[in-house]
């Protein structure tokens, strides 16, 4: 990156921070602005009339929104994106959609206002009440756990080296967020020296690649194996992963499965591509091969057979931020996906498998019983009231096209009944279980993709956590224009089935009405909020109305550039 032009006499360090950030490639910085911001705000004012290259700021009327697009922007553009927030309270509020993002490995600048330190006498000193009871100890201990690195800017001369920091920790794999606070004096504070020193002298490290003789191990284990099966969750954020687990899989007739995907890894049409449920597979499997996930299965429904060999792949094969992960583990690899793919391909023509036939014609039987099943599912849905999930998710899949972006946060949208073979046409990346996510997801992949058509697919308290009027004000002010269809269940499902699961005799399970805390009124009303910004809303409840409703709403976002809702009423 070019460094940006000198900045006239009189600039302060909140000046030399947007021009750094514009100098090291961010575009966007979401912003939910305080009383902190004003030497940002001067200072992004001056370094843009003088020509500098500078991200755009966006105002994001709640925080939980702002990082959930920097989160939808990189799982779109692979790019990572900043987020600025006021103070303790803006950072509370980014918690959610943080964990979120940490889970997946979205690099992230999330910088935050810091309460000024000073009480008199500093530029940018306390002058309001607020000032001293808005003070924390320790306002990073809020997010450490859901960061990679935190900081406090101490002072001006070191702005450069704090930023380079911040931006190549961020990026260097496992990848994640980070977060900075500024204190008003520093950013108030005017600069020693003008111009920082130039590109940046802090690079990201080199993700990491396999041993040669690791690799030869795995090679020869999945010539021998009679039923290997690979299992993945995130591998398609590595985008060079795709094709070449795609080339992999065919070429040695290795059935893979997608378990809680985050993003799409395997093209659903492709002959080796198994489904979204491992544990079927498991009872039979010799070698099972992990490669990014951090789930691989669940152990009280199924685990591999005892004398099966278990490999994990991924840039932390062990997942050394989960509190207790016990999946069984033979060998563990240490490598970026596509690394490791591009070596294990190498490495398997080198050596010869008798049971490719075997292994093809299994993996062929199953997919021709699935999608028996599926068309069954299909078929017994589709005149259903309310309206069933899979009928719902049929017809989105039968309305995209190749240019739609599916932001998935709703579990009843069933991944099986989704033909989506290009890479980056689906997301679901809760990884954390914050909900909220969808809509701001949907409004980053919409600015990262400008011509694509993105639909956000949320239940109706994913919506609500959502912060619908802010996303949608977004939205509108951005002319980002995306379609938001609400799975209504009228409930909590997720709390309600697990209520059942636990208690399936119970009394809340044999009466729906004794089951508090999880349902909602069903006179609620969703389709009217997206009203407020001149959008469509249309509330569905019969089954063969959803087709036509979608194609309105599609014409409504394509053509006519609003945002539009679908409330589309379903059963649990």
């Amino acid at each position: 990156m070019t460094s940006s032009p000198p900045a006239r006499s009189g600039a302060t360090v909140g000046e030399a921070y947007v021009r750094l950030l514009g100098a090291r490639g961010i575009d966007y910085v979401f912003a939910n602005a305080g009383t902190d911001f004003a030497p940002v705000i001067e200072g992004w004012a001056r370094a843009r009339a003088d020509g500098a290259a500078v991200p755009a700021l966006v105002t994001v009327p709640h925080e939980n929104v702002a990082v959930c697009m920097a989160l939808g922007h990189w799982m779109v553009s692979g790019r990572m994106q900043a987020v600025m927030v006021h103070v303790n309270v803006g950072t509370a509020n980014t918690l959610c959609g943080l964990l979120n993002a940490t889970r997946v490995g979205a690099p992230m600048l999330l910088a935050a206002g810091r309460t000024p330190v000073f009480e008199a006498d500093v530029e940018g000193a306390r002058n309001i009440h607020i000032h001293w009871t808005q003070e924390m100890f320790d306002q990073a201990g809020m997010v450490r756990e859901a960061v990679k690195w935190d900081y406090e800017l101490r002072g001006g001369a070191q702005i450069e080296t704090v930023m380079d920091r911040a931006l190549a920790v961020a990026q260097s794999e496992p990848k994640g967020p980070v977060y900075l606070t500024l204190p008003r004096e520093v950013l108030a504070a005017p600069l020693a020296q003008p111009a920082f020193q130039g590109p940046a002298r802090a690079a990201a490290a080199a993700p990491p690649a396999p041993r040669p003789a690791d690799i030869e191990r795995l090679a020869t284990l999945l010539a021998d194996a009679r039923a290997p099966l690979v299992i993945t969750s995130s591998l398609g954020f590595d985008r060079p992963a795709v094709a070449l687990l795609a080339e992999l899989a065919d070429r040695h007739a290795i059935p893979v499965v997608q378990h809680v995907p985050r993003c799409l890894c395997l093209p659903a049409s492709h002959p080796m591509h198994a489904g979204y449920d491992p544990h079927p597979w498991l009872k039979d499997a010799d070698l099972v091969v992990v490669i990014d996930s951090q789930v691989p299965w669940i152990p009280g429904r199924a685990r591999p057979q005892p004398g099966a060999k278990v490999v994990h792949i991924g840039t932390d094969p062990l997942c050394h931020d989960l509190p207790i992960r016990g999946f069984e583990c033979d060998q563990a690899i240490t490598s970026i996906a596509s690394e490791a793919l591009r070596m294990l391909g190498a490495a398997l023509e080198r050596h010869a498998s008798r049971h490719l036939p075997e292994r093809r014609e299994r993996v062929r039987a199953a997919r021709a019983a699935m999608a028996e099943r599926l068309q069954a599912e299909r078929e017994r849905a589709r005149t259903r009231s309310p309206i069933d999930p899979v009928w719902l998710t049929h017809c989105i899949d039968q309305a995209r096209d190749e240019r739609t972006v599916i932001v998935r946060e709703a579990p009843q949208c069933a991944f099986a009944h989704l033909s989506c073979d290009r890479e980056g046409s689906f997301y679901s990346v809760g990884g954390a279980g914050g909900l909220g996510w969808g809509l701001g997801a949907a409004l980053g992949a919409k600015l990262a993709d400008p011509e694509s058509t993105v639909v956000a697919v949320v239940g109706d308290g994913s919506y609500m956590f959502g912060t619908p009027v802010a996303a949608h004000y977004v939205g509108l002010e951005q002319q980002a224009p995306f379609l938001t269809v609400i799975l209504d269940n009228q409930r909590w499902n997720e709390v309600g089935a697990a209520t059942r699961h636990l208690y399936p005799d119970g009394v809340a399970a044999s009466d729906r009405r004794l089951e508090p805390l999880t349902y909602f009124d069903p006179r609620l009303r969703l389709e009217k909020v997206v009203e407020t910004v001149g959008g469509h809303g249309e509330r569905v409840t019969e089954p063969a109305a959803l087709p036509t409703a979608l194609r309105r709403a599609l014409d409504v976002v394509r053509k006519e550039k609003r945002q539009a809702v679908l409330d589309v009423v379903c059963s649990s």
